[in-house]
């Protein structure tokens, strides 16, 4: 992706939005099935632009993800605020560097702080369906097997060749978000704090390899967001994650065929004692479900947290 082309983006939409947009500073990308948070602006300041019709953007194909830009005034600090309605995703055929092209273009719009939520599954036993995981840390297979997204000619004009990761998500971010969840009356055994694994995807994980994620530190799996944030944060934009848990992950090794068969057989009598995951399979239409029954929460903590923001603005 060239420069010119993220230039031209910004400049179709700076041509077409209010001047009081020309400041918008906060940015927020909605995950699968969380398109509603778009419902926390005021109605009446919104204004939509359809990826399709956008200079470099490509269109989103997955169920939940609807595919616009939009803005408008967000919580009673009334903080201009452009959305991400529906991402792209490496599974759905695109380059890392289409995923992540909204990115920049938010950069060049004016964008100080970036919310990215997403739906995910658990890892962590601990963490229960309808969680809200704030982000700390993240861990990147595709990252690491070479699909970073900046791979190739550094732009220098966003950021350094080499960029550090070590702290991408701000922790004052993370401190307002878990005020701002308390504030709304969210449970505090129901927001969490943990590490978010990114794998290309579209198949869920094996039993296996979750077990690895899990060896490897990791709270919960999801397909999307760490290279938004690696661009983010490679162009200055500080970021706050957000992950909704909708699905447990199946990390148990599941029933032995062999014991099954010497048991029927009589040769040996063999107590298999490991559950059936073929009940425990992950299901997309789940994650939406989960998504749609926790929005309300997800709504007010992300409108919530945009009000202690702006009147605690993160250097």
């Amino acid at each position: 992706m060239s420069e010119a082309l993220y230039a031209s983006a910004a400049k179709y939409l700076k041509e077409q939005i209010p001047e009081h947009y020309h400041a918008v500073r906060l940015a927020v990308i909605c995950g699968s099935g969380l398109g509603g948070l778009v419902n926390t602006i005021e109605q009446s300041t919104k204004i939509e632009f359809a990826y399709a019709d956008i200079p470099g953007f490509v269109a989103s194909t997955v169920a939940g993800h609807s595919g616009k830009l939009v803005f408008g005034f967000l919580g009673d600090q009334r903080t201009p605020t452009v959305f991400m309605v529906g991402r792209f995703h490496l599974y759905e055929g695109h380059t890392v560097q289409e995923c992540t092209f909204p990115v920049r273009v938010l950069k060049l719009l004016g964008v100080e702080t970036l919310v990215v939520t997403n739906a995910c599954g658990a890892l962590n036993p601990e963490h229960k369906v309808g969680d809200i995981m704030v982000i700390n840390d993240h861990f990147s297979l595709a990252g690491m097997a070479g699909e970073s997204p900046l791979r190739g000619k550094n732009l220098d004009a966003f950021g350094p060749r080499f960029l550090a990761i070590s702290e991408a998500y701000n922790y004052r971010l993370r401190k307002l978000a878990f005020k701002a969840a308390l504030k709304v009356g969210i449970s505090k055994d129901d927001v969490r704090e943990g590490v978010y694994a990114h794998v290309a995807g579209p198949c869920y994980e094996s039993r296996t390899e979750a077990r690895f994620l899990r060896m490897c530190g990791a709270d919960v799996v999801g397909m999307s967001t760490v290279p938004e944030v690696v661009i983010a944060r490679h162009c200055g934009i500080k970021v706050l994650g957000l992950s909704l848990i909708t699905n447990p992950v199946v990390t148990a090794r599941g029933k032995d065929a062999k014991k099954e068969v010497l048991t029927e057989l009589g040769i040996e009598t063999v107590v298999d004692d490991e559950v059936d995951t073929e009940l425990m399979k992950a299901d997309h239409e789940e994650v939406l479900e989960t998504s749609a029954r926790r929005a309300d929460d997800m709504q007010s903590m992300v409108k919530c947290f945009a009000d202690l923001l702006a009147e605690n603005p993160v250097a």
